[in-house]
């Protein structure tokens, strides 16, 4: 099945903040290629727009899902001040390979290239729903290191279903093939208590349905 690609959309705005829908496929920053499609370059745009809008924290090209972005440079620094000391809730939905358990705590540390060293790591998750092969989980690191989520619940035997970098020992066929990495940054909680959430893109709609049939 192949992806058709997604242009992103605004999903909310909280004061100086806006919350944007990132589609799988696009990058959250400009890429080295300027044939790939970013979400910098759309929001500069993108009209009705306020001037200067730009992502405020990452999230991984092959994922999708809600993004935060701000266009004062000291709002964006508050904000990344926010998720560097983890007062920003990231909740994920993910689909693994593999039976998971009812809930877990993942604490495995996880190298640095850039710090030289591993650095505590955890991630916490519960399971949303047993489909046959695979698990729907909802996905909650308490910490924000790079690809965190997928070199967790694959260091746990729970491959993230499409990961081609930290890829299952034996591949599963399935109905319905999102053709994508089935990673989709579902709600981010914001130290006011504000929440701020990405319904599942159609694909990956779509192949929960064929699952459960």
């Amino acid at each position: 099945m192949s992806l058709v690609r997604q242009q992103p959309r605004v999903l909310a705005s909280h004061g100086e903040l806006v919350a944007v829908y990132k589609p799988a496929g696009v990058q959250a920053h400009p890429a080295n290629s300027p044939d790939e499609p970013d979400l910098c370059t759309w929001l500069a745009s993108t009209p009705d727009l306020p001037p200067g809008l730009l992502p405020t924290h990452r999230l991984d090209k092959e994922a999708s899902g809600v993004v935060l972005c701000a266009a004062e440079s000291a709002t964006r620094a508050e904000i990344s001040g926010w998720f560097a000391r983890s007062e920003v809730r990231k909740i994920y939905l993910v689909l693994v390979q593999g039976h998971a358990r009812r809930k877990g705590v993942i604490r495995r540390p996880l190298a640095d290239p850039r710090r030289r060293r591993p650095l505590e790591s955890i991630t916490r998750y519960r399971l949303v729903e047993p489909l046959g092969a695979f698990s729907l989980l909802r996905v909650v690191p308490a910490t924000g290191r790079k690809h965190q989520v997928r070199r967790h619940l694959h260091g746990i035997g729970l491959p993230v279903v499409g990961d081609t970098r930290w890829r299952p020992a034996k591949l599963r066929r399935m109905p319905a093939w999102p053709g994508r990495l089935w990673l989709h940054a579902h709600k981010l909680v914001l130290p006011d208590g504000t929440e701020l959430e990405a319904p599942l893109p159609p694909e990956l709609e779509a192949n929960l349905v064929a699952l459960r049939g």
